[in-house]
C-alpha cells in the first residue's frame, strides 16, 4: 500500500478567472498521472461540472470513468459546508489511495480558500492528503479594469460611473484573501492585455503578496505542469499564519450574493445574446453561464460571462439520450429573478420556421 502523502493542489480564483480552463488544461496533459478532481460549485446547477465532463474530464462519452473521478459538490460554498460534504468525499478518495496521484480541488469563485486549506490538518485527512499548494487564478483584464483593485478609494469614480461596481468592497476583501492563501498566482488571460496594463495588476497583486509566493502568467490557463504541481508547500502546516478579513468571523456566508438558475427551451443564438447583454447592462450580474440548445446544430452552445464581457462557442456534441435543452446561472447581488426571467422571455427560437 502507498503511504506516501498525496499532494492536493487547490484552485481558487474569483468568477470567472479561468479555474475550469486551467483544470481542463492540467487534466488534459496529465500524461498518465490518476487524479481526482473536486469541483465546488456556487448556485444550484453544477454548470462547470457540466463543462468539465464535456470535454472527456471524470467519464467518457460511454459513462466510463477515465483520469480519476469528477466529484462535483454543487451544495454551496466549499468553505461553507466543508464538515457536510467535503470531509467524506476526502474519505472516500482516502480509501482509494492506491488508485490515486494528485487530487486537483476548484473551490467556488466565492469561496474563502483558507478554511478548506485548515480541513487539511483533521488528522482523517492529515494522515492520507497534504496541500501541495494554493494557486490562485487572477482574470487580468478585470484586475487592469480597477475591478479589484488594491485601494478601493481609487476606484470611487469608476464605482459611480459604473453600476457593476457598487459591490467593490465585499468582492475586494474575497480577492485579498484568496491572494492571501496563495502558494502560487496566476495571472490569467495575459494576451488581453497590453504590457502597461499586465504590469500595473502584477504590482497591484504583489503588494498583496509575500516575497517568495511566485506570479506566473498565463493564456487560457496553458502553463507547465511542473510549474503547477509538485510544489511541496505542505500549505495545511503554515495557513494559520496568514492574516485574512475573515479570521475573526463566527460564521461566514454568502447570504448577500443571489444565484438562479434558468432553464429555457431551443432558442434563438442571437437573441439569448442580445437578451442576456440587456441583463448585464441593467442588473448587478457578476457572472453568467450556462449552454444553450440551438435549433439545427449538432453542438451544444456555451455561455459564460464576468460583468459585461460575455464570451460563446459550440463546446460538444450532444450526447444520443441527452435532453436538449438551455439552462443558465445568474449569479450577482439583489438580483430578481422575475426580472431575469422576463428579460429572456422573448429569446425562444422559432422552430415552425
Amino acid at each position: 500500500m502507498n503511504t506516501a502523502k498525496i499532494p492536493a493542489t487547490i484552485v481558487t480564483g474569483f468568477l470567472g478567472s479561468g479555474k475550469t480552463t486551467l483544470l481542463r488544461h492540467i487534466l488534459d496533459n496529465a500524461n498518465g498521472r490518476r487524479i481526482a478532481v473536486v469541483v465546488n460549485e456556487f448556485g444550484e446547477l453544477g454548470i462547470d461540472g457540466e463543462i468539465l465532463k464535456g470535454c472527456g474530464i471524470g467519464c467518457d462519452d460511454s459513462g466510463n470513468e477515465v483520469q480519476g473521478t469528477l466529484y462535483e459538490l454543487a451544495n454551496g460554498c466549499m468553505c461553507c459546508t466543508v464538515q457536510e460534504e467535503f470531509f467524506p468525499v476526502m474519505k472516500e478518495l482516502a480509501a482509494r489511495r492506491d488508485q490515486i496521484d494528485a487530487v486537483l480541488i476548484e473551490t467556488s469563485g466565492l469561496a474563502l480558500p483558507k478554511p478548506l486549506v485548515q480541513a487539511f490538518q483533521w488528522p482523517d485527512i492529515s494522515n492520507v492528503f497534504t496541500v501541495d499548494a494554493v494557486v490562485t487564478v487572477v482574470d487580468t483584464p478585470a484586475a487592469a479594469a480597477g475591478q479589484f483593485a488594491a485601494h478601493p478609494e481609487a476606484v470611487d469614480e469608476q464605482r459611480r460611473a459604473d453600476p457593476n461596481l457598487d459591490h467593490e468592497s465585499p468582492l475586494h476583501e474575497l480577492f485579498e484573501d484568496q491572494l492571501g492563501a496563495a502558494d502560487l498566482v496566476v495571472l490569467n488571460k495575459t494576451d488581453a492585455v497590453d504590457a502597461a496594463a499586465l504590469a500595473k495588476v502584477q504590482a497591484m497583486v504583489r503588494e498583496e503578496l509575500p516575497a517568495e509566493v511566485k506570479i506566473v502568467h498565463a493564456s487560457h490557463g496553458r502553463l507547465p505542469l511542473d510549474v503547477l504541481l509538485g510544489l511541496s508547500k505542505a500549505a495545511e502546516t503554515t495557513i494559520d499564519l496568514r492574516p485574512t478579513h475573515h479570521d475573526h468571523d463566527e460564521d461566514h456566508d454568502h447570504d448577500e450574493f443571489d444565484s438562479f438558475v434558468i432553464e429555457l427551451p431551443a432558442v434563438d443564438r442571437d437573441k439569448l445574446l442580445a437578451a442576456v447583454e440587456q441583463l448585464v447592462g441593467t442588473h448587478d450580474i457578476l457572472r453568467v453561464k450556462g449552454f444553450a440548445h440551438v435549433p439545427g446544430k449538432a453542438m451544444r452552445w456555451l455561455l459564460q460571462g464576468v460583468g459585461r464581457r460575455i464570451d460563446t462557442h459550440f463546446d460538444r456534441a450532444w450526447k444520443a439520450d441527452e435532453e436538449r435543452t438551455t439552462r443558465l446561472v445568474f449569479i450577482g447581488q439583489n438580483l430578481d429573478e422575475a426580472a431575469l426571467r422576463a428579460g429572456l422571455a422573448g429569446v425562444a427560437a422559432d422552430v415552425t420556421a
